[in-house]
């Protein structure tokens, strides 16, 4: 299918039908329920999950083939923000143009970095990807202010001299953005019993382009390209010792990665018109690569469960208070529950990093392979014992 092999095209197939029945998925709990809390069901949320699992992807192309560490990729999300929302501003309110200009512009900022950043490998190439990075930050917040506006970000205007559409609707507001007419801010909710789900424009359109992204991902995984970019991984040496050179292959895929940020960035601009330069900070190239080690680098499907698994818990663990809490322990002896809610108290809420960096330790310790090394874990055992079972209840002919 698509050109793909039976393994990736099943992979492809389970990926599509998860990504489009998410807000199911993500909603296992009535409405009215007090677990409700723990649904992750709703647009915006969604949207973050698939953006940054754009994003991972990406960087997983750099990271996971060839294991160069980039600490500023951060500064290519931010870029393809910037991008789409000028587009906005001067051409139309259509993503479409917007993301194909976060994409080339992007692009085209990463083969700036990574030809200067490619001449060093290691942690040498790590320090100077981090250090563009922060020059971009501090050029996007102070310097470049007439065209990033500064810490207050770039927004849409009623003054916007918009080409291709309207400064300001019948009404007076600012128009939305929109995909040929649908706006992205467009959703419906279906009720069934007690469950109520939400369907949004916004969404499936990020979802689409996932899917999009993570096609041609498993393309570059399985085609000569993405193999040249393993062997580099594996003894780039030995492969200028063959005559080869690396650096084109390093950087094509440099590139490529700084591209799917871009995309992100284009997206996260396309369902929110607003570009700020916190987007371009080093923790967010630290979120990045925290997705991609936690989920599996150098496998397909890790950095989409990494970014998820993230972005669940920076927006559902973290609205956790001292309420919840004492609401789930309301049925232990006062003094118990008090002590219950102090001990967990670090873990949620403003303290959920500390849960995501335990999390990330045993995770590293346990689980080299991050996610999809603990699913192929159990996938094995669970083989290994139908295999005993099956060979236990096997019956020997009489001698």
């Amino acid at each position: 299918m698509f050109g793909l092999e039976k393994k990736d095209s099943l992979l492809l197939l389970i990926v599509a039908i998860l990504t489009m029945c998410a807000p199911f998925i993500l909603n296992p709990f009535p409405t009215d329920s007090g677990l409700a809390q723990f649904n992750a069901g709703y647009p915006d949320l969604m949207q973050r999950f698939v953006i940054f699992g754009i994003f991972a992807i990406g960087f997983n192309i750099l990271f996971g083939l060839t294991g160069y560490l980039s600490f500023g990729h951060a500064a290519f999300l931010g870029v393809g923000s910037y991008s789409a929302v000028w587009m906005f501003k001067l051409l139309s309110m259509n993503i479409i143009p917007a993301i194909v200009l976060s994409v080339i512009i992007a692009g085209l900022f990463a083969l700036v970095i990574g030809y200067v950043s490619l001449r060093r490998t290691g942690i040498y190439f790590s320090i100077l990807t981090l250090a563009f990075a922060q020059m971009s930050f501090a050029l996007a917040y102070s310097v470049l202010t007439p065209i990033t506006n500064g810490e207050t970000g770039l927004q849409l205007t009623l003054s916007d001299p918009r080409v291709l559409g309207v400064s300001a609707t019948e009404d007076g507001s600012i128009p939305v953005t929109n995909l040929f007419g649908a706006e992205m801010r467009s959703a419906m909710d279906v009720a069934m019993g007690p469950w109520t789900f939400t369907f949004s424009v916004g969404y499936y359109v990020c979802a689409v382009a996932m899917l999009l992204a993570f096609y041609l991902s498993i393309r570059i995984f399985r085609s000569p390209f993405g193999m040249m970019l393993r062997a580099i991984k594996s003894n780039q040496t030995r492969m200028n010792y063959t005559g080869l050179n690396p650096r084109p292959y390093t950087l094509a895929a440099f590139v490529i990665s700084g591209m799917y940020a871009g995309l992100a960035g284009g997206l996260m601009a396309a369902m929110d018109p607003l570009a700020g330069a916190e987007r371009m900070q080093w923790t967010a190239s630290g979120e990045v690569v925290l997705m991609t080690i936690l989920g599996g680098a150098g496998t397909l499907i890790g950095p989409v469960l990494g970014a998820g698994l993230i972005k669940y818990f920076e927006n559902i663990f973290s609205k956790i208070n001292d309420n919840v809490l004492h609401g789930w322990f309301a049925f232990m002896p006062d003094g118990i529950e008090d002590f219950m809610v102090t001990l967990v108290h670090p873990f949620v809420g403003k303290g959920w990093h500390l849960t995501l960096g335990i999390m990330f330790m045993l995770v590293v310790i346990f689980l080299p392979g991050g996610l999809v090394e603990g699913g192929q874990r159990i996938g094995r055992m669970i083989r290994g014992r139908k295999a005993r079972d099956a060979k236990s209840t096997a019956t020997k002919p009489a001698e």
